[in-house]
């Protein structure tokens, strides 16, 4: 990336830039499996300590915050998708599974997806290309190890991605990313044009608990939202891709909705679903391999 100013950069610069990665074909389907009226796709971000250390931080107490989602938090998410039978997709960095190998087995034998998440949550836009490379593919590596099987889908931590991001997920043969914002259904990535047979199952912030909920010092900012103000706002995005038939695509963290006061968010948001009826809840994993053949 040139230091340049950005007024300065020549077209071929902007144009390179913009058309490294884009959206291609929408992969929305007619209908999903079984009549289906529309996907709900939830996912838990196990950053875990991982969420201090990925940005170089060393603080004590924010490291056993995020030992509150390992310890509390990821439990009790367990319990209430069991309660109900739905299946979701857990996204976890490589070191925050070797501190516990054992959550990966069970998040796997509950029968969830586990998918990349990083080595250590680090900032992949702020690395070179072999680095990122080599931490994406330690990751994956270990990630089969603990987990029994090999993952399938990748979502960048804080979904900061780099140029060569896209090319890494296709080297290693994956079915999907979901790191992106082009959408709010699936869409077929492109690389430079091409197109490359990897779904993105797009996010977006306003489907984040962290956006709404989080606390931190540095920069002091604390949560502006009532639980139930969040609650309403996923409820109406679910209720919209319910409507268009879409993909309700849902981004939790353990150590954020995990509280007492918080977890009854995903109870309200499985029976919401539930009610309305011909909803499929599936995994990042399931719903990519359906888009890509029925899309």
């Amino acid at each position: 990336m040139t230091a340049a100013p950005p007024w300065t950069w020549p077209e071929a610069t902007w144009r390179g830039l913009v058309g490294r990665v884009r959206a291609g074909r929408r992969l929305r389907p007619e209908i999903w499996p079984d009549g289906a009226r529309c996907a709900v796709a939830l996912s838990f971000d196990c950053d875990h300590e991982t969420f201090e250390m990925g940005a170089g931080g060393q603080a004590i107490g924010r490291l056993a915050w995020g030992e509150f989602g390992r310890r509390v938090g990821v439990p009790r998410i367990l319990a209430v998708l069991e309660r109900h039978g739905v299946p979701a997709t857990f996204f976890c960095p490589a070191v925050a599974a070797l501190i516990d190998p054992d959550e990966a087995a069970r998040i796997a034998a509950a029968g969830h997806e586990i998918g990349i998440h990083g080595w250590i949550h680090e900032n992949t836009s702020l690395l070179d290309a072999a680095t990122e490379r080599e931490l994406m593919l330690r990751a994956h590596d270990t990630l089969a190890r603990l987990a029994g099987r090999a993952p399938v889908g990748h979502r960048a931590a804080q979904w900061d991605t780099s140029p060569n991001t896209v090319a890494i997920v296709r080297e290693l043969g994956l079915l999907y990313d979901s790191s992106l914002m082009a959408d709010e259904d699936p869409y077929e990535l492109l690389l430079d044009g091409t197109p490359t047979g990897i779904a993105e199952i797009p996010v977006e912030w306003l489907r984040d608990d962290a956006v709404y909920l989080m606390f931190n010092r540095n920069p002091a900012t604390r949560p502006y939202a009532t639980p139930e103000d969040v609650l309403r706002i996923f409820l109406r995005e679910l209720d919209a891709a319910w409507e268009e038939g879409g993909v309700f695509q849902l981004v939790m963290h353990p150590f954020v909705i995990g509280y007492r006061s918080r977890i009854w968010i995903l109870e309200e948001i499985i029976r919401h679903a539930a009610a309305r009826g011909r909803c499929w809840f599936a995994t990042h994993a399931d719903i990519a391999r359906y888009v890509l053949t029925h899309g």
